[in-house]
């Protein structure tokens, strides 16, 4: 394969902190590779690196002459005086500036120089790159293209400059959570643009359906190694749980070997040979073999004891307008104990605006909110908080409370909680300005569970958190007796924490419906193509009635009359493959996600096959009525 990029023993620290040490990465034409890693372990400053916008302290990049790279910074900065349409069509100003020469050329009548600046503009991609910007920049939900980058909110931000990498058309796009901020119809998108294009992709994502659809090959930073798993996230969870199962194995091995040494190591004499200082080496080398495969071992949090009483929540008639945009129309909702709510629709579409009314943060234009005596909320916002920097990890949380008490009796800590939150001792005692974002973020969450709350509210949870802390996250959510309302982008966290949905459709309708998105979605395909397939059925049912129209006669030709008997087998076929899914989705048996990806992505190839035969079929049905 064509190596694009090859990163060899690169190292990065910052102070006292080591990221990573001499680790080697390469990147080939065409991979499609997701970095994955905990927080705070160096993946943003790995993708800095391999851009060329920070420099390591040691190692070597090499790249492929003339290669041309996009990177998607997590938190990119734009020209807040540009209009947006300039900075993705063309944010060096070398088009601009190629147009604007080639205009006065053609002015002037310089032959030469249009014929020079021409060559320019063909080099540039400058032709098309007009028609490719808006086309992205409307696919992105962005239409206001005059507007200045200044008045735009951090996610519109992200989505502009997403535009931007994509219209420069680079051979290696680096994303580093590109789908933070992205609505799920925008998030749908951007996975199908990857897996149709040829780019070469290095992405960081917590959105482990994107990842599975999308990339080829896994890279795993853990402890300062690289470890790389071919196939996509399905597959790299089967290996990584035999790789970590093979060091278990190993450190069980090193432990019993190692309470051998540690007797020989207490009735070794005080003159020490040369024999007996290379057996301590190997003592201290298989101590930290024994140990290191407990550093990682799954994470279990039960739920808190606050009682939860028979009256919850009630919301009667609640509506919520902003000028002419109605968010929410008289929606009405009674909640039940330990219901489990997921929340999707488009950005702006009032989500938020839902929790904080819950909340009481905003108040309604109309209607009412009742909650019951026991409710106690704990608010996980999509803004996060600002923490002190200078306030140890361990403070941010034993200022709320010292101790909260767990449904089986026992008590967690401070510092039990921030461990089963993958802050490991050491870590606590760290200033909070030394965490990485995702590590802040992570802190945050802490700190309203510390708060023992029996009524969750989480707004866009996922952002900027690791693929490790929302398995811990998940698994909290499913076990503990709580009430959830959750807002999130990632399709995966919503199937797997979420009893229903409710849909936020615009215009200030809220659908409520009974499963979970993905369930949603095959629905919601399957109303889409079956309003298709009988529009397509009666075309042509019409164009067989229709009388021969007064043109030329054009017979079909032999293979022709084959293909079109051939296509009516294979439309009846998929017709009747179809409505075996269908009836699968609809029977309300309990599919595992994997049976629901597999029947979604089926369910949507024979949609597009019946749709794609059937105007095939039109057009040589058509033809045969005019032969006839």
């Amino acid at each position: 394969m064509v190596s694009l990029l090859q990163a060899e023993k690169i190292s990065k620290s910052y102070g006292a902190l080591t990221l990573f040490s001499d680790i080697s990465l390469s990147i080939n034409r065409q991979e499609k590779i997701a970095l994955i890693a905990r927080n705070g372990e160096g993946k943003t400053t790995l993708l800095n690196i391999l851009s060329g916008k920070e420099a390591p302290d040691s190692g070597q990049i090499t790249m492929a002459g003339g290669l041309n790279i996009g990177y998607l910074e997590q938190n990119p900065s734009l020209d807040d005086r540009a209009s947006l349409f300039n900075q993705v069509f063309d944010p060096t100003g070398q088009v601009a500036e190629a147009t604007a020469q080639y205009e006065k050329a053609l002015a002037t009548g310089n032959q030469e120089q249009i014929e020079a600046m021409t060559a320019s503009m063909d080099q540039l991609g400058a032709w098309d790159r007009d028609v490719k910007a808006r086309q992205i920049l409307t696919e992105l939900g962005i239409s206001d293209y005059d507007r200045p980058a200044g008045e735009l909110s951090g996610g519109q931000k992200k989505r502009v400059a997403l535009a931007q990498v994509l219209v420069g058309e680079p051979e290696l796009l680096l994303l580093d959570e590109p789908t933070n901020h992205l609505d799920l119809e925008m998030t749908e998108w951007l996975e199908n643009y990857l897996k149709r294009s040829g780019l070469t992709l290095l992405i960081v994502t917590h959105d482990r359906y994107f990842l599975d659809r999308v990339c080829n090959q896994i890279v795993e930073l853990d402890n300062n190694t690289i470890y790389k798993y071919p196939g996509n996230y399905s597959l790299f969870v089967e290996k990584r749980a035999e790789r970590l199962e093979n060091m278990r194995s190993a450190s069980d091995k090193a432990r019993n070997l190692l309470k051998k040494e540690m007797e020989w190591m207490r009735r070794m004499p005080r003159a020490r040979t040369t024999k007996s200082k290379s057996r301590i080496e190997s003592f201290h080398q298989l101590k930290e073999k024994a140990t290191v495969a407990g550093e990682r071992e799954n994470i279990k949090i039960s739920s808190g004891s606050r009682r939860l009483g028979k009256k919850i929540l009630e919301l009667k008639n609640i509506s919520k307008s902003y000028g002419d945009n109605q968010v929410i129309a008289g929606f009405s909702y009674l909640f039940g104990r330990y219901e489990k709510i997921g929340i999707i629709g488009k950005n702006g579409s009032g989500k938020s605006t839902l929790l904080n009314i819950v909340t009481g943060t905003t108040e309604p234009d109309s209607g009412t909110v009742d909650s019951g005596a026991t409710v106690r909320f704990g608010y996980f916002r999509q803004e996060g908080i600002r923490f002190n920097p200078d306030q140890r990890v361990t403070d941010a949380v034993s200022e709320i409370a010292e101790a909260i008490t767990l449904s089986n009796g026992s008590v967690v800590t401070p510092s039990q909680l921030l461990t089963q939150f993958l802050f490991p001792p050491p870590r606590q005692h760290d200033y909070i300005g030394k965490l990485s974002g995702g590590e802040k973020r992570r802190l945050y969450l802490v700190t309203v569970l510390m708060r023992n709350p029996n009524f969750l509210i989480l707004d866009e949870p996922t952002n900027d958190l690791d693929i490790e802390t929302l398995n811990v996250l998940e698994d909290y959510l499913a076990t503990a007796e709580i009430c959830l309302l959750a807002v999130s982008h990632d399709r995966f966290f919503i199937d797997k924490i979420s009893d229903h949905i409710f849909v936020f459709e615009g215009n200030g309708v809220i659908r409520d419906f009974p499963g979970n998105y993905t369930q949603y979605r095959l629905y919601r395909d399957n109303q889409l193509k079956q309003e298709s397939a009988e529009t397509a059925s009666k075309e042509r049912r019409d164009s067989a009635k229709r009388p021969a129209a007064k043109a030329p006669k054009t017979k079909l030709s032999f293979n022709e009359k084959r293909e079109m008997e051939k296509l009516e087998e294979e439309i009846e076929s998929l017709e009747a493959e179809k409505g075996e899914i269908e009836a699968i989705l609809s029977a309300g048996a309990t599919l595992s996600q994997e049976e629901l990806a597999k029947y979604s992505d089926r369910y949507r190839a024979v949609s597009e096959a019946l749709e794609t035969k059937g105007d095939r079929w039109l057009e040589l049905s058509e033809k045969w009525q005019q032969g006839k």
